[in-house]
């Protein structure tokens, strides 16, 4: 089991990251290039199976071990008013989750994936963030090795979701003290807050942002001051995901702000992961730009618990199909374009 004793031994296993496989990604390429159609004419879905090559080290890739990973954390923040829904409704999701009642369960069904949700001390909510550090170093760590050693291996490919009130608040403060802008930029409606509630949630995440100047040049650190167990444990597994070579899904606004830390400290850092889908909640389009991640599906989600992610696996699922499946020129006896 990995272990973190501090910010810097994480932060150099969070700077020593290994590469991808070129030479299964080169054997998918040029398979591809032979299928019995126009080159590059399935758009995306050949640059997937290609990424999914590249880190799985197979050609062709495969996808028989999906794990869907959400993690669930409790928020002191929403003492200050920020979400429209009571703090103990992450415990009773927790429970439908386990009774197979939530859309996370559906998708996971149809994207063939095994689902585990992993609750994080429900019961003792982070501080308020703008009093108080959310987490001490000792809690942060240990949320982040949750995190990591939930990844297994073997998998093919991870999907990282999460469940918490108040974790909009808490992501749209990891990324205004990541990437500047304050709560007018990255504060959304959540849960579904009015205006009032929006300008409340806006002013807690500057006072917090205030509050916490002085660690805002370290990404580990905002992560623990501003963010939750969930994000952190998010930023573990996706951690976990590069080093065992496993490629994976992010969800929404919460998961992408949650393994934004980890790019801010190393550019390269989520080189294995793809962006599920763009939430419609408002900060996530401007945060995959800062990130440079180009999301998969735009459906106007914003569930969270790993729901657009979830039904992108279907996506690589397609994509895959085509690879393998399709015929060459060759085989399908289909004259090729001439050269």
């Amino acid at each position: 089991m990995t272990r973190f004793a501090s910010f810097a031994e994480l932060r150099a296993v969070c700077l020593d990251l290994p590469g991808g496989d070129p030479g299964a990604a080169a054997k998918v390429a040029a398979r591809e290039a032979r299928l019995a159609k126009p080159q590059r004419s399935l758009g995306r879905l050949e640059e997937l199976v290609e990424w999914l090559s590249f880190w799985q080290g197979l050609a062709p890739p495969r996808l028989d071990k999906v794990e869907i990973l959400v993690f669930a954390g409790n928020h002191g923040v929403t003492a200050r008013g920020v979400s429209a829904y009571p703090a103990e409704v992450t415990a009773q999701m927790v429970a439908n989750f386990a009774a197979g009642g939530a859309a996370i369960n559906q998708l996971a069904r149809a994207a063939n994936a095994e689902l585990r949700v992993i609750a994080l001390d429900l019961e003792r909510p982070t501080a308020d963030f703008t009093e108080a550090p959310a987490m001490t170093e000792a809690e942060f760590l240990e949320a982040v090795v949750a995190g990591y050693n939930a990844v297994p291996e073997e998998a093919d490919l991870v999907v990282l979701g999460e469940m918490g009130i108040g974790n909009t608040t808490a992501a749209a403060a990891v990324a205004a003290a990541l990437f500047g802008g304050g709560g007018s930029r990255f504060a959304g409606h959540g849960t579904g807050l009015d205006e009032e509630g929006l300008r409340r949630k806006q002013v807690v995440i500057d006072d917090a942002l205030a509050r916490h100047a002085p660690i805002l040049d370290d990404p580990l650190r905002i992560a623990a001051a501003l963010g939750g167990r969930e994000l952190a444990a998010l930023l573990g597994a996706c951690l976990a995901a590069r080093h065992a070579r496993v490629p994976a899904l992010i969800d929404g606004f919460v998961s992408t702000a949650a393994v934004a830390p980890l790019a801010k400290l190393r550019a390269d850092a989520l080189d294995h992961a793809r962006a599920g889908h763009r939430s419609a909640e408002a900060g996530h389009r401007l945060l995959l730009d800062e990130l440079g991640l180009h999301p998969l599906l735009d459906l106007d989600m914003r569930l969270g618990e790993g729901s657009g992610a979830a039904v992108a696996v279907l996506v690589l699922r397609a994509a895959l199909a085509c690879h393998t499946g399709m015929a060459t020129f060759a085989e399908a006896k289909v004259s090729d374009k001439e050269s």
